[in-house]
């Protein structure tokens, strides 16, 4: 018997999409090991009001380690918090999100625990006793099967791959005060910046629109800007490194190997070849729509639906069908 931990990541406060997601992971290992699906969130004063929602995803139990200087992430403090629970709660294994945060606080508490992290992870299960996770290697040109033997067992859940799902539970919240001393802390957070426009995030996004170098000039992005619109809403737009470095579109848009990993319900690549960093960032992606005028481009090999034309033909007719579509509903 076992019981299975989840970092739950909070911003300004609030738990979100990737906190549910870890608890729902956490939850099915531990139905497997036979223990309880516990969570921990850590933040400023008053977050507990915002993680007692866990316990609906599986959470049984929630530690709440509220105190001041933990309301910006701080590595240091974040990992040392995390440590001292894991410790104590003499856990089987431990599980992230594989979001920016989740990616830089990992691996610090896989060291101080002397285990290895399995990341990226996109599929879990319990073999003889033992975590087993399945997650892609070369670049997203095959996936590993790997048997995590070291207690716990540490690992990353790649962000939209695993949907968060209510199992009607209530968990027991517990709020702390951890100890720690900022002042001991070599690193702080002296400002943070969103995204000017407030637009969402392509690792949250259900649905991500991108273009490539085939959009040939910045000023036709208002093209995916339209079909993004008319979708509605949980939309983000997305680039290739290629545009990005071309400084036509802000790095954060960026999907793929040197960028952001996603895996969305629908990924449509507008004017994308496919260069296999590309294909690393979103191949994970539940359905692809790939929009190109060359039919041998690699984008169409992994694409679920192709259309081989021009994207400046294209694109406009598919949004105004997409607008008619939703004047329907």
């Amino acid at each position: 018997m076992a019981n299975v931990l989840a970092f739950a990541e909070q911003r300004d406060g609030q738990v979100g999409s990737s906190a549910r997601e870890a608890v729902g992971v956490a939850a099915t290992l531990a139905d497997a090991l036979g223990g309880e699906a516990h969570a921990l969130a850590i933040g400023g004063p008053g977050l507990s009001v915002s993680a007692a929602s866990l316990g609906a995803f599986g959470a049984a139990a929630i530690e709440v380690g509220e105190h001041e200087g933990l309301a910006e992430y701080n590595p240091e403090g974040y990992a040392d918090v995390v440590v001292a629970r894991v410790r104590s709660g003499d856990y089987g294994a431990v599980v992230f999100p594989a979001s920016t945060l989740g990616k830089d606080l990992a691996p610090r508490v896989a060291a101080k625990l002397d285990v290895p992290l399995a990341s990226d992870v996109t599929a879990v299960s319990v073999v003889d006793g033992h975590v087993s996770v399945r997650r892609p290697v070369f670049s997203g040109k095959a996936f590993a099967e790997v048997v995590l033997e070291a207690t716990p067992a540490a690992l990353t859940i790649r962000p939209n791959v695993f949907q968060a799902e209510e199992r009607g539970g209530e968990g027991v919240v517990s709020t702390y005060t951890p100890d720690v001393d900022p002042a001991d802390w070599r690193v702080r957070v002296v400002e943070r910046k969103g995204a000017s426009d407030g637009k969402l995030d392509v690792t949250e996004a259900s649905i991500v629109v991108s273009g490539g170098r085939g959009m040939k000039d910045p000023e036709n992005w208002h093209l995916l800007e339209d079909l993004r619109d008319a979708i509605g809403a949980d939309v983000a737009l997305g680039a290739s490194r290629a545009v990005v470095d071309a400084g036509w579109r802000p790095h954060g848009e960026q999907v793929g190997q040197t960028g952001k990993t996603v895996a969305p319900k629908l990924y449509v690549a507008v004017g994308i070849s496919g260069a296999i960093q590309h294909l690393a960032g979103m191949r994970t992606a539940k359905t692809i729509v790939a929009i190109n005028r060359d039919a041998d481009a690699p984008i169409f090999g992994v694409a679920d639906y192709g259309i081989v034309g021009d994207l400046f033909e294209v694109v406009p007719k598919l949004t105004e069908e997409v607008r008619v579509l939703k004047q329907g509903d």
